[in-house]
């Protein structure tokens, strides 16, 4: 069964939606509001992604700029009351790989699923190394050697920025800027305690350490 996660706050809408691809076949489950949608996407392995543009707490287009951010090529597609074709464009530019406005036939919605779940997989890069680490970016898994470490989502995110950049230095400000998505540099130690709790499950005692403080500048991980 195909798993479908939507991220719709109106009732009705959603109950229509669930009833109808739970008979076609479909796994549905939901969640009402942007930020829970958004965990929810990242924290789980999906299929296919149905997101209305319009949500509370955070919009649509904002869901999938940040999934595509951290390499979740997810399909997604994008429910919305614009039809215009400047706000088609603005969703698909998003990272959105389909565009359907509402009021719609439910018939319509399926066909379109099923089409995105029939398109190849992605070609572009899905596995992360860096020496005897590897994270899987599609199953969203992360191992040390044999040893799957248990990573909280925004652990898994900060780990896989960290290998993509390895042997590089991070500054905390670039780690609040593109994995928190703050604009400024608050005074927390925030960054700190996430490396802290981080290392602990990458770096046992009897391994060669991959995650290394650098004073008065930032991180590396080098393997």
């Amino acid at each position: 069964m195909p798993k479908v996660l939507l991220i719709e706050d109106d009732d009705e809408t959603a109950s229509e939606i669930v009833a109808d691809l739970g008979m076609r076949g479909f796994t549905v489950e939901r969640e009402a509001d942007g930020s829970r949608g958004l965990d929810r996407a990242r924290s789980e392995i999906w299929d296919v992604l149905i997101v209305d543009r319009m949500l509370p707490e955070m919009d649509g287009l904002t869901i999938i700029e940040a999934l595509r951010h951290d390499e979740n090529h997810t399909p997604a597609l994008i429910l919305s009351a614009l039809g215009g074709t400047d706000d088609r464009v603005r969703g698909l530019r998003a990272g959105g790989d389909d565009y359907v406005t509402k009021p719609f036939a439910l018939e319509e919605l399926s066909a379109r699923l099923e089409a995105l779940l029939r398109r190849p997989t992605d070609a572009r890069e899905t596995v992360l190394r860096a020496g005897s680490l590897e994270i899987d970016l599609v199953e969203r898994v992360a191992r040390r050697g044999q040893r799957i470490l248990d990573l909280k989502p925004r652990e898994f995110q900060l780990l896989a920025y960290l290998v993509r950049r390895q042997g590089q230095v991070v500054t905390r400000a670039m780690l609040f800027e593109d994995v928190w998505k703050y604009r400024f540099v608050p005074k927390t130690n925030l960054v700190d305690v996430h490396i802290g709790l981080l290392r602990r499950k990458v770096d046992l005692p009897e391994e060669a350490p991959l995650l290394h403080n650098v004073r008065g500048t930032g991180f590396m991980l080098r393997a």
